[in-house]
């Protein structure tokens, strides 16, 4: 397999470039912006880079799995595309930064790092495709009785979802949907292709922070002790402040830890915003009129037991306190190394208390993700940003489908 990198003035220009150099058979694999350097960089115009992958051989039989897995990319992007311009609603492609590949490309465009990127870019896309040559070559007669030859995919489909700990309910639920959609001895390109763009639609579209339509927009972040919810909260107002050059405030309703709210303290100063410590539902609602002019208003929460009735109380009394006069979203921050028995628990307590968008942390240390899908698909609500270290304002992005189902669908992370 050939995998290289081409860029142009646009996207179609850097594939109109590949096409000429590899032919009309490339597969697009990925779309990203190139960073600008230097200082004359604000001159040069923006460039995308795409990356591309083509066979050198035509395949047969198992081998056809090479381009499989390849084009399952190219295939699912363009079906939520199509979705989505139904809605009429603008595609957003997001560059993924979950593993030390994607850090290395938001760093760094030097050419070890390149080198390295597309180094695991070709081994995650061949992961799947190994394991199904080596699983399904294994078996070159079928059972008795057995006539699907898809059979053997179904199963370790299934097996690669149960060793990245997605719940066998979900997993069971996405193999009896392909059993019933497909027809006995389909291709298998096309069925992971399908696998695959069922998945991707189960996460569904990421929501973010927006601005209000009208005054700020008030955003809290809840969740348990322990998960880098005062980190997080330091990221993305480094986003917004910096990147987006919006006028924001940070609060902190965290009273109980002296040290969390020093360090919220620590990055406003950084960031030259204000800060406050609230200890009532009356003093939030001083805030925001003192604040009324800005365009976010970030509140820490006290992380606490999901168990624990008081706190949970009077972090339910802070939320409702702004109901009707502001624009508010609130954010559940849980950690992607927490036990999904106990996530469910964390989702329903906080569930009682309003209606949130998840964000997932520690990313960098897991070597799973099917909790992600579980707790999306248990809740039902919006994926929204995830992080995968300590680097402020770095380690955050946006939740990206395309990325993380490649990984389940991988059999872990490259």
């Amino acid at each position: 397999m050939i995998i290289k990198k081409f860029q142009g003035k646009t996207e179609e220009e850097a594939l109109e470039i590949a096409k000429k150099e590899l032919g009309n058979s490339v597969v697009l694999m990925n779309v990203k912006q190139v960073k600008k350097k230097g200082l004359f960089s604000i001159l040069k115009p923006q460039m995308v880079e795409v990356t591309v992958a083509l066979e050198e051989e035509q395949p047969n039989h198992t081998e056809s799995l090479r381009s499989a897995v390849a084009a399952v990319s190219e295939i699912a992007q363009s079906q939520v595309k199509k979705e989505e311009t139904q809605k009429k609603e603008p595609v957003k492609r997001e560059t993924p930064n979950y593993a030390q590949v994607q850090r290395e490309e938001m760093r760094t465009a030097e050419e070890p790092a390149v080198k390295k990127e597309e180094s695991g870019i070709e081994e995650k896309l061949n992961t799947l495709q190994s394991m199904l040559e080596k699983q399904i070559g294994q078996k070159e007669e079928p059972e008795e009785g057995e006539k699907d030859s898809n059979i053997e995919f179904f199963k370790l489909l299934y097996n690669v979802m149960m060793e990245n700990e997605l719940n066998e309910k979900y997993a069971n639920q996405l193999i009896d949907d392909l059993d019933r959609t497909m027809k006995p001895n389909m291709p298998i390109d096309f069925i992971l292709s399908n696998v695959y763009q069922k998945m991707v639609l189960k996460f569904g579209k990421p929501c973010t922070i927006t601005p209000a339509g009208k005054g700020p927009k008030v955003i809290y972040f809840i969740g348990p002790t322990g998960v880098g919810k005062t980190t997080t909260i330091a990221k993305l107002a480094s986003k917004l402040s910096v990147e987006q050059k919006k006028k924001i405030a940070l609060l902190t309703a965290d009273t109980y830890r002296i040290a969390a709210a020093e360090q919220l303290r620590t990055y406003a100063s950084i960031l030259e915003v204000p800060f406050r410590v609230i200890y009532t539902a009356p003093e939030i609602q001083n805030a925001i009129s003192d604040f009324k002019d800005y365009d976010y208003i970030l509140i820490d929460t006290a992380g606490h037991s999901h168990n624990n009735v008081e706190l949970h109380s009077n972090m339910k009394e802070m939320i409702e306190a702004l109901d009707g006069s502001v624009e508010k979203e609130v954010y559940l921050v849980v950690s992607a190394t927490t036990k999904y028995r106990d996530l469910i628990s964390i989702a329903d307590a906080y569930k009682e208390m309003t209606q949130y968008h998840l964000i997932f942390t520690k990313l960098d240390e897991t070597t799973t993700l099917g909790n992600l899908l579980n707790l999306k698909l248990y809740t039902g609500a919006a994926m929204s940003y995830v992080t995968c270290g300590q680097n402020v304002p770095d380690d955050i992005a946006d939740f990206n489908a395309q990325e993380t189902v490649k990984l389940l669908l991988g059999g872990g992370r490259i």
